[in-house]
């Protein structure tokens, strides 16, 4: 029997400073938040994070995350944008 997940993307980008992976994953762990996949890349001083989470655990809604996540983000100087798996799908579908 397959668990229960809802995949979720999130993708930080800005420019590279010190404490970015550690803020995104801090407020990941403290809302039950786990993370399947990860990948970033620095590029020219840009940083690029691609996660894919699972959000089944967390006892917030999607979309308080959401806001959490981007004003997080603002306060470390970097993008972070937070969508629901099928959505990215469907966003990204050539």
């Amino acid at each position: 029997m397959e668990k229960n997940t809802q995949k979720t993307i999130i993708t930080v980008v800005g420019k590279d400073t010190v404490g970015i992976i550690a803020g995104i994953c801090t407020y990941l762990a403290e809302n039950g938040i786990n993370v399947l996949d990860i990948s970033q890349t620095i590029v020219q001083d840009y940083f690029n994070m691609m996660m894919i989470v699972d959000f089944a655990a967390c006892q917030k809604p999607f979309a308080e995350c959401q806001a959490d996540l981007r004003e997080l983000g603002e306060k470390i100087g970097v993008d972070v944008k937070c969508q629901r798996e099928e959505i990215f799908e469907k966003m990204h579908r050539i």
